[in-house]
């Protein structure tokens, strides 16, 4: 492996955000490992696409909803990296997977509010724990919040509350991972026209132009509005921005 080649490793990355992600990473010359949990055949065609870039992927499977398989994961992903490339480390872990789902407060049930959790919190944190040996020093983590956690939105009292935790942690991992030389940074982007969440802005017209009439620009975001926005992150020209919440949303409810 070439001694100026970096790998990220981003999770949810078949998809939606994760995909242009993972696109826009590639086009920075920086390899890419993505995960999936059922889009398998999606996964693999953005592997082929960051490949005819030029770049080096793989994808794997992980299920952030449970818990218990992520020590296997890890240990896969220190499999991949001797095997594909020759190294015990990577740069760059993007907690991006994520689940959805628009629940009034009064109706969020202990099983919904435990999958929420694992997926959107304990699951990142205890990741994120197992993949810092595996960091090379200079290297970055970006987790990915939302702009519900500035602004409320009726539904999303458990999604955006894991993803508070989830800015919390980051404060936390820039604060004692400094010494190793490792960033920690938050990108939260606001209504993106995506499927997640059941493709809730592209399916319901009326949500849509009222979350663009919030906007100073006019109009919800695209996947390539916040990828690109992660792939700076991972470059050079990011290296001094550490310990911050990035809001990605058009200057929604500015």
């Amino acid at each position: 492996m070439s001694i100026t080649t970096k790998i990220a490793l981003i999770t949810g990355g078949s998809r939606g955000l994760g995909k242009d992600m993972a696109l826009s990473i590639a086009k920075k010359g920086i390899d890419v490992i993505i995960t999936y949990r059922t889009k398998e055949a999606e996964a693999q065609e953005v592997v082929k696409e960051i490949e005819a870039m030029g770049q080096k992927a793989i994808a794997l499977h992980l299920d952030m909803s449970l818990f218990a398989s992520l020590n296997d994961f890890v240990r896969t992903v220190k499999e991949t990296l001797k095997i594909k490339w020759d190294t015990g480390s990577f740069d760059f872990l993007i907690n991006n997977a994520g689940m959805g789902a628009t629940v009034p407060f009064m109706d969020v049930t202990e099983e919904l509010f435990t999958d929420f959790l694992n997926v959107h919190f304990k699951g990142i944190y205890f990741l994120t724990q197992q993949c810092v040996p595996i960091l090379n020093p200079g290297g970055r983590i970006i987790n990915i919040s939302t702009g519900t956690t500035r602004f409320s939105n009726p539904g999303y009292s458990v999604y955006a509350s894991m993803k508070g935790a989830i800015e919390v942690f980051t404060k936390y991992l820039a604060k004692e991972l400094g010494a190793k030389g490792i960033g920690a940074n938050v990108v939260a982007p606001g209504p993106v026209e995506t499927d997640f969440n059941n493709a809730f802005i592209r399916s319901n017209p009326q949500a849509k132009a009222m979350m663009s009439s919030l906007s100073p620009l006019g109009r919800v975001g695209a996947a390539n509005d916040i990828g690109s926005v992660v792939a700076f992150l991972c470059t050079d020209d990011a290296r001094w921005i550490n310990g911050q919440r990035i809001e990605v949303s058009g200057g929604l409810n500015t």
